[in-house]
């Protein structure tokens, strides 16, 4: 007697989260039979412990923060939110989004009797490149797919010799877990997410917050204006940067976090907080996935190698955390979605990853497409920028919201090409979809300036800065020196434009 031959399938995706569930979503459009496997929590860090719960926690923190600085002018009390208050709203909103998803699926596959779509709880593993055993308590089948695609995320990065309790010594993991509001917290760490837990605990005024960092500032990676006025705001409400300092030791002691750093001149400085957040970054989940089964190759790095979606093995493909490019939601999504047309259409045009749009949830909120000038003079590439302060536009005027800037950089010839941009400030993430689709399409800088803006409106900032590249702004940088700026760039000098 024939033993049973597994079920069959066009795509399996291993990984519920917002990559996963992008692709299975995408097959489905496609009429493809597609089995999609999640071991714990559909949506993944996208809902849990992720973008969801942080900028919950963000918008609700600013909004504390903006009522307290109205009322301080009229020596009134503060208004406070109680631990147990933010936790009821950051569930609201996690079992909004997740009860969305829920009802998605179950539709989904009632609507389409498992012709097309079924979702299987479970680990998933690679037995070769075509089998996958799904297994979870108590159950355990193999189905076969035509195609797999990887989508099973990453998880924060853990410090070798130090264990993070998820009660004390914390990752953003443990976050949700909180039942106060600590009295006083060290983030290791001062990237974009060690910095928007220091923006939040700071916001809602009742910790102090100390951050730990090795290089000369915060977000290193971004421009030192973008910087500096960050950590300007940081350090009004309180929070105490340790620059350039190296963490020598972190331990738990009495209940509490003692930990040691040093500078690059060997001075040692100890201190004690209530708790610690690690904040270095994530690795990938590659482990159980059958990896070798398959033949699929990792990178140094420990994510999983591939191109342009695709693994080494042809018909295995990695999107998300997981093939370790840009951890962001919306790139998981747009990698998902081409991996599924890579699969199913013979032609398919590659990845473009300079227009990706991302936002920083901070004091200000920063908003960024393409490169900064950073970037841009690494490489050598000539540019002019132009850059205008908020305070020299109608509606940030308006909303009483002066603080931050427009800055545009474009090539250094006659098309005026967007080379990138940064927005930092009120509805900064509103600002900057135009320009990453000007950059996705070729389209030069000048046709903003001809553009009918809305008025008033934030965005009249960016056409602003573009007018000055043209020459023909309405405010001059030559007068209005520290509110506008306009300058070239080429073979390491900088050159000031519109000099009157």
């Amino acid at each position: 007697m024939m033993s049973e031959q597994p079920e069959r399938f066009d795509l399996c995706v291993i990984g519920g989260g917002p990559a996963g569930y992008a692709a299975a979503m995408r097959a489905i459009d496609l009429e493809k039979k597609v089995v999609l496997i999640e071991r714990d929590k559909i949506g993944g860090a996208g809902i849990y412990n992720g973008a969801l719960s942080s900028k919950t926690l963000w918008e609700l923190s600013n909004k504390v923060a903006n009522v307290n600085e109205v009322i301080s002018t009229r020596l009134q009390d503060k208004v406070e939110l109680s631990w147990k208050e933010i936790t009821s709203t950051l569930n609201e909103a996690i079992f909004e989004r997740k009860y969305q998803y829920a009802c998605h699926i179950k539709l989904l596959e009632n609507e389409m009797d498992h012709d097309l779509f079924r979702y299987e709880r479970g680990s998933g593993t690679l037995l070769d490149k075509h089998n996958v055993q799904i297994t979870r308590e108590g159950y355990e089948r193999t189905i076969y797919a035509d195609n797999v695609i990887l989508a099973t995320g990453s998880r924060p990065r853990q410090l070798p010799d130090i264990k993070a309790d998820e009660k004390i010594i914390l990752t953003s993991d443990g976050i949700d877990g909180l039942e106060d509001h600590p009295e006083s917290v060290v983030i290791v760490g001062a990237g974009v997410v060690g910095c928007e837990f220091a923006t939040i605990f700071a916001n809602f005024g009742k910790t102090k917050v100390y951050m730990i960092d090795r290089a000369d500032r915060i977000l290193p990676f971004e421009d030192t204006d973008v910087s500096t006025l960050i950590t300007k705001n940081l350090e009004k409400k309180g929070v105490t940067v340790h620059n350039r300092s190296s963490l020598e030791r972190l331990e738990i002691k009495d209940g509490r976090v003692e930990y040691e750093i040093s500078d690059p001149d060997g001075n040692r400085q100890i201190l004690q907080v209530e708790k610690a957040l690690l904040s270095i970054g994530r690795v990938p989940n590659v482990e159980s996935l059958g990896l070798e089964n398959a033949g699929v190759e990792l990178t140094k790095t420990g994510s999983i190698a591939e191109t342009d979606t695709q693994t080494n093995i042809p018909n295995i493909y990695a999107v998300g955390d997981v093939s370790g490019h840009i951890m962001l939601v919306n790139m998981g999504e747009v990698e998902a979605r081409h991996a599924v047309e890579r699969i199913f259409f013979d032609y398919v045009r590659p990845i473009r990853y300079d227009n990706v749009s991302t936002i920083m949830f901070l004091m200000p909120e920063v908003a960024a497409v393409g490169m900064n000038e950073m970037q841009a003079r690494s490489q050598g590439i000539a540019h002019k920028v132009a850059k205008i302060d908020y305070s020299c536009i109608a509606r940030a005027i308006a909303m009483r919201r002066t603080q931050g800037f427009f800055k545009i950089i474009v090539s250094d010839d006659e098309d005026m090409n967007i080379l990138g941009m940064r927005a930092v400030g009120e509805h900064a993430s509103s600002a900057i979809q135009a320009v990453a689709l000007m950059i996705h399409s070729g389209i030069p800088a000048p046709t903003l300036a001809e553009l009918v803006h809305p008025h008033p409106s934030i965005i009249e900032g960016i056409q602003e800065c573009v007018r000055m590249l043209l020459n023909k702004s309405i405010f001059k940088s030559s007068v209005f020196r520290d509110k506008l700026f306009c300058y070239s760039w080429k073979d390491g000098v900088e050159t000031p434009l519109q000099v009157l």
